[in-house]
């Protein structure tokens, strides 16, 4: 068996098993494997939002990156959806499978950090104007102390946004990323990780439109641009496996969450495997 700790990331997307994916959870941690769960929520979060008529919008930078518009009053919901909702449903039902598992959010005793810019210039209506209370940010340190001493007590830590900003108060982090950043923690720690980015795909598709045109790899370059055939959040997901790799994870897959046992699955090859290209002389 090995001895690698698995993170995991799955996300809120209502085609995704979720109720499988626990199942899974809890024969592998049944086997003896350590598992770190991370998720997001966005559908559960517009879900919520929508039944409490709270506008949701988007925010593009003039490079073209869009993200969620994390006002004040969705910053307030996605709390409701993410620590409320999803999380307790994710932990009930790994705890039906026999896992003990522990509800955590970045902001537990200074688990992950992230830094919020006083503003944001973004493009609206084809002109460039700046936004001063986007309450999202970037991940700058993870503290794997909790997640360690918990994976040593044979815990299953499940661990979602939001994060500590410096100001102490609650900052809007991407999960891919989160996870990404908690994986590369724990390899830094000296624990052996894999990382597996499950979402509503069979994995990177040369024709996003057809899920037959699966990749079952790809190698990116350490920096710059990622794959031209991945569009829109296809592009996070790959940028955080190659910071997850950078940083000493052993690997990276991203994989179907749709499926029965999805972790399982991308272990044994299901997927995209992401590399990153080495420098010429390098060994690793």
């Amino acid at each position: 068996m090995s001895d690698h700790v698995l993170v995991v990331k799955v996300g809120g997307d209502h085609s995704l098993d979720r109720e499988g994916l626990c199942r899974d959870l809890g024969r592998l941690v049944a086997e003896g494997r350590r598992v770190v769960l991370v998720h997001g929520g966005a559908a559960d979060l517009d879900d919520l939002a929508r039944r409490l008529g709270v506008r949701q919008r988007r925010l593009t930078t003039p490079g073209g990156t869009s993200s969620r518009y994390t006002d004040p009053a969705t910053l307030e919901v996605l709390q409701y959806a993410l620590l409320g909702e999803f999380k307790p449903e994710l932990v009930s039902s790994l705890s039906r499978e026999g896992v003990p598992a522990v509800g955590l959010s970045g902001m537990d005793c200074g688990l992950i950090r992230a830094r919020r810019p006083k503003s944001h210039r973004v493009v609206v209506d084809g002109r460039t104007r700046v936004v001063r209370d986007d309450h999202s940010g970037r991940i700058t340190l993870v503290d794997p102390a909790l997640v360690l001493s918990l994976l040593g007590e044979g815990r299953v830590p499940v661990i979602s946004p939001p994060a500590l900003g410096e100001d102490h108060r609650p900052v809007n982090v991407d999960a891919d990323r989160t996870a990404a950043a908690i994986a590369g923690a724990l390899a830094a720690a000296g624990l052996p990780t894999r990382l597996v980015l499950l979402t509503a795909a069979p994995g990177l598709l040369a024709d996003h439109t057809d899920e037959s045109s699966l990749r079952s790899e790809v190698t990116l370059k350490p920096q710059g641009g990622v794959d031209e055939a991945a569009v829109g959040g296809m592009s996070v997901k790959l940028r955080a496996a190659r910071s997850a790799l950078l940083d000493g994870v052993d690997s990276a897959v991203i994989a179907d969450g749709r499926v029965d046992s999805p972790v399982s699955a991308a272990l044994v090859g299901q997927g995209t495997r992401v590399r990153v290209a080495r420098p010429v002389g390098s060994h690793r």
